[in-house]
């Protein structure tokens, strides 16, 4: 049995992890959480899964938490009414305490934003093994976190279906035969819609993914192509490949979630449903695979497989996320926290959609090229992005 630990529980990546822990008993341990502030789902969690340590987003939430799990309606049944009450714990401190947890032997790192950074770094340098969903650990801090990794001597899995996929790929050659990688992007919604109507395209348009439901900053993230840049950073320092070998088509069936082309010609890839499930179970059962009734691709619906270039024109964020890999430093860290403001701004409508790459540009430009040798540097420039980001979005409101 394997024993694990989740930083965002309450999220996507964390409800469905707990979906994957609850089709397979027996196979794995839940020994410590860490939820936001859906308290709700929380105290559910904690009674269904029974780690020993929850944590929650703010003190209130945790005294809240407390109360539930000391209710006797809460606490009935024969398999409950005896349960031992977990450790209740919040904020950052929380956090770590369950990355760090004694007995966890995989943690799940899915919490959203860069504040789930620090409590990976800690997970990988106690030796824990990581199963990576967070992108802001390797985007904002990829040569920090892969430079312990290294020293650690332990597994980072990627959750993302895209890296997931590649690290399926990989197996089936060694490193020095790979040609390139190559990440396949859905074209988000706005695959067909011509760069003349950009100006007008609304954040409830740019919601509505065709295929996948996610979180709100991933899906704009989507629209724009930004995440797809990210992944372009996370895709090097993941695979130790350099930027020439990391190529990105549209596929926009999200049938094939990447490929590895090899030096002789020959390519695989990795087919699957839109289901995060899949790759999840992937990164926890590794390097077993076991079955699963769960997700399987239906292919009576397999139609064609299409595949088209990025028009730069209209993604440019992906171009930014590439120029920030090839300078380095600080600019990785820069683009994520000035597209988190951004995209923050254009769902509250203080920006228009194609401002938010124009609000990462002007970040870009202006941020120091300082090194990034700890967390503390990586925060550091977080920070003074976030700072200069708000300045742009504000300046152009007025």
């Amino acid at each position: 049995m394997k024993r694990i630990s989740i930083l965002g529980s309450t999220g996507s990546i964390g409800r469905q992890t707990l979906d994957v822990v609850d089709a397979h008993p027996g196979k794995f341990q839940v020994v410590a959480m860490a939820a936001g502030s859906n308290i709700k789902l929380a105290i559910e969690q904690s009674v269904k899964f029974r780690p020993s340590v929850v944590s929650v987003a703010t003190e209130a939430g945790a005294r809240e938490l407390c109360a539930a799990l000391k209710s006797p309606s809460t606490r009935t049944g024969a398999k409950t009414a005896s349960l031992p009450m977990p450790e209740v714990l919040f904020g950052p401190e929380g956090l770590d305490r369950v990355a760090t947890h004694p007995d966890a032997e995989i943690v799940v790192s899915a919490a959203v934003g860069v504040v789930g950074l620090p409590a990976t770094y800690k997970a990988i340098q106690l030796g824990k093994h990581i199963a990576l969903a967070n992108k802001e650990v390797l985007v904002a801090a990829g040569e920090v976190v892969m430079a312990a990794v290294k020293r650690s001597k332990i597994a980072l899995l990627p959750v993302d279906s895209e890296h997931n996929a590649i690290h399926q790929c990989l197996r089936g050659g060694e490193s020095k035969e790979v040609r390139r990688l190559v990440l396949t992007a859905s074209g988000g919604p706005f695959r067909k819609l011509p760069l003349s109507k950009f100006s007008k395209i609304t954040p409830e348009q740019a919601l509505a993914h065709p295929n996948w439901k996610m979180g709100q900053r991933i899906t704009i993230d989507s629209a724009t192509m930004m995440n797809k840049g990210f992944e372009v950073i996370e895709a090097q320092w993941l695979f130790g490949v350099g930027l020439d070998k990391i190529h990105v088509v549209i596929h926009p069936q999200s049938t094939i979630h990447s490929m590895v082309e090899f030096v002789d010609g020959s390519v695989l890839a990795q087919l699957g449903p839109t289901d995060m499930r899949m790759p999840i179970q992937y990164a926890l059962t590794y390097p077993e695979r076991v079955p699963s009734n769960t997700h399987a691709l239906d292919w009576s619906a397999l139609k064609k497989l299409d595949f088209e270039e990025v028009p730069a024109k209209k993604f440019p964020c992906l171009t930014l996320a590439k120029e920030a890999l090839r300078e380095g430093g600080p600019l990785p860290c820069a683009l994520n926290a000035a597209d988190e403001i951004a995209v923050a701004a254009f769902l509250e409508k203080r920006l228009e959609f194609l401002e938010i790459s124009e609000v990462i540009e002007k970040v870009l430009g202006k941020m120091p090229r300082t090194a990034m040798n700890s967390i503390e540097d990586v925060l550091q420039a977080d920070g003074e992005a976030r700072r200069l980001a708000r300045i742009e979005v504000e300046r152009r409101r007025n």
